[in-house]
């Protein structure tokens, strides 16, 4: 009997590609940051379009406890942002992982192997 692979999101650790906040790269922000959260989000954006709050070297977050909602990947919060049915929060919070890591490391990246293999561990 084949096992299928079951894929479960969540947050990898020396990732970062969520961080990379380019507002080039998000022309939808308005649409779904209220216009105090957009103001705070744009304050963030430090050089090359990274989180000023991001660390390069350890690529963790330095205010991870205490980061904004619209960094907090979790079914109430997409469902407010997103209207994101929280019976569909894992596939689609899968989705923009995916399209984040492929946009800021690429497709074939170590990040998109590891993130790939770390979703599907523990099934």
């Amino acid at each position: 009997m084949m096992k299928i692979k079951q894929e479960t999101w969540q947050c990898v650790q020396g990732c970062g590609a969520c961080c990379q906040l380019d507002p080039g790269d998000r022309p939808d922000l308005e649409d779904y940051l209220t216009p105090e959260e957009l103001d705070h989000y744009l304050s963030l954006v430090g050089e090359n379009g990274w989180c000023i709050n991001f660390d390069h070297e350890t690529r963790k977050c330095l205010i991870y406890e205490q980061r904004p909602r619209f960094c907090r990947v979790q079914p109430d919060t997409f469902e407010a942002m997103y209207e994101i049915d929280p019976s569909e929060f894992n596939e689609f919070a899968i989705d923009c992982c995916r399209q984040q890591i492929e946009g800021v490391y690429g497709n074939q990246s170590t990040e998109m192997q590891h993130y790939n293999r770390e979703i599907t561990q523990n099934n």
